[in-house]
């Protein structure tokens, strides 16, 4: 079950990072049309913050654009126009002291929080699971004599922990698909 859980935590992850970047096909056209600068590039889609979480962990920062397929963010939300800031939808992803512990209780992990902006615009934290003990990211560079591409390749390592005797690492990879 711990697995599972880990393995469910990192897809959410990665289908954030594939979405990063990603600009709705009417948008480029408008801001064309009207010569505006693309809202995208003027803040960084795909950000990770080193040894800024709970034990050290590190903390993913993603923003991308909304499409017509109906998407959602990470904990469940149907992504509309009013759950964005200028245009881009948000989804941020660190671990934080447990919650939902009984006073008292042993700590063996952290919560893995899941962020995400409300019907307001404003930023929400939602614990997607706990008994995290470390939350690492981190980018791939690519191979040496590979093809110069804006798209970007990011390894998540999860290290969970029951509390008692398991402690699991699991472990996946993730390109951006959208980057340009």
């Amino acid at each position: 079950m711990l697995m599972a859980d880990g393995e469910r935590a990192l897809e959410l992850m990665g289908r954030a990072i594939r979405m990063a970047g990603y600009t709705h096909i009417h948008d480029v056209h408008r801001n064309v049309k009207t010569n505006k600068s693309n809202q995208p590039n003027q803040h960084p889609l795909i950000s990770i913050e080193k040894n800024s979480g709970y034990r050290g962990s590190d903390r993913l920062q993603v923003k991308h654009g909304i499409s017509e397929a109906g998407d959602m963010d990470c904990i469940g939300n149907m992504l509309t126009p009013d759950r964005t800031r200028h245009g881009l939808a948000f989804q941020g992803f660190h671990l934080d002291h447990p919650t939902g512990l009984p006073k008292g209780a042993r700590v063996s992990g952290g919560a893995l929080i899941c962020q995400s902006l409300d019907r307001q615009g404003r930023l929400q934290n939602t614990t997607l699971m706990n008994g995290i003990h470390h939350l690492r990211i981190e980018e791939l560079k690519p191979i040496a004599g590979g093809t110069s591409s804006p798209q970007k390749l990011y390894r998540i390592q999860l290290q969970m922990t029951d509390g008692q005797q398991i402690l699991l690492d699991v472990e996946r990879s993730f390109s951006t698909r959208n980057l340009l």
